[in-house]
C-alpha cells in the first residue's frame, strides 16, 4: 500500500465518527483532501462543514458542501485534520501548509478532534520536521532572533503568505521533550501569532492508515 493510499484509508474511516444532521470541522492537507471527498458522500446527511484554509473551503463548496463560519455556529461536535507529525501523547506538529491557526482555532471549538494520518507520522519525539510559526510580517527578523536563542534554525517561508496575510518561519533543529511548555513559551514571543505545536489541544481520536489497515488510538 502506497503512502497515499493509507491516507486515504485513514481520511475514509474518519466517516465514522460523524454525526447525522452535524456540522464538521475540517482541516487542510493532503490527507485532509481525500477526507473531504469522502465526507461529499455523505453531504445530504450533515448540516456542512466549518473549514480551516481557503483550500479547504473552495474544494467544499465545490462538491456541494454548505460551508459555515466559526462564528454564526454555537458548538462545534468534531473536527477532522491531519498531522505533520504525532507521537504517542497524541501531541502535533501541524503547519506544512501554513493553516495552522485556523486550524488551531478550530480544533479549540470542537469538542472531539480526530487526528488522520498515515503511519509515517508517529514519532517518539516531535522536531524533525520543522516547526512552522505564524508571525507578522514586521516581526519576522525579530522572532527569528529568538528563535537561535532557542537553538533552533529559523527559515522564513519563501512566496508563503498564511490566508491571515502573515509569514511563515519554520523552526528546525528542535529536539521537543517538553511540547506543551513550548507551544506557551513559543506564543510569548511578541510578534508570534501561533506556532504549529498542537499540545494543549491534542488530539482525542488518532486514525493510523498503514499497510495492514487503519488502527484507532484513542
Amino acid at each position: 500500500m502506497t503512502q497515499d493510499e493509507m491516507k486515504r484509508d485513514a481520511a475514509w474511516a474518519a466517516l465514522e465518527f460523524i454525526s447525522k444532521d452535524s456540522i464538521v470541522g475540517v482541516g487542510t492537507g493532503s490527507t485532509v483532501n481525500h477526507f473531504i471527498d469522502a465526507l461529499a458522500t455523505i453531504k445530504d446527511d450533515i448540516r456542512g462543514a466549518v473549514s480551516s484554509s481557503e483550500q479547504s473551503t473552495a474544494k467544499l463548496k465545490q462538491l456541494g458542501i454548505t460551508v459555515f463560519d466559526l462564528n454564526d455556529i454555537s458548538e462545534l461536535s468534531i473536527y477532522i485534520d491531519g498531522a505533520d507529525e504525532i507521537n504517542d501523547q497524541k501531541q502535533m506538529i501541524k503547519g506544512g501548509g501554513a493553516a495552522l491557526t485556523r486550524e488551531k482555532i478550530v480544533a479549540a471549538v470542537a469538542g472531539t478532534f480526530v487526528c488522520i494520518v498515515d503511519s509515517t507520522k508517529q514519532v517518539e519525539l516531535l522536531g524533525r520536521f520543522p516547526l512552522p510559526i505564524e508571525v507578522i510580517p514586521m516581526a519576522s527578523s525579530y522572532v527569528s532572533r529568538e528563535l537561535e536563542k532557542l537553538g533552533a534554525k529559523p527559515v522564513l517561508r519563501q512566496g508563503v503568505i498564511t490566508d491571515n496575510g502573515n509569514q511563515i518561519i519554520d523552526a528546525h533543529g528542535l529536539q521537543i521533550i517538553d511540547p506543551l511548555a513550548l507551544e506557551q513559551q513559543l506564543n510569548n514571543i511578541v510578534g508570534v501569532v501561533t506556532n504549529g505545536l498542537f499540545a494543549r489541544r491534542g488530539a482525542d481520536i488518532v486514525l493510523v492508515g498503514s499497510s495492514s489497515g487503519t488502527r484507532v488510538l484513542k
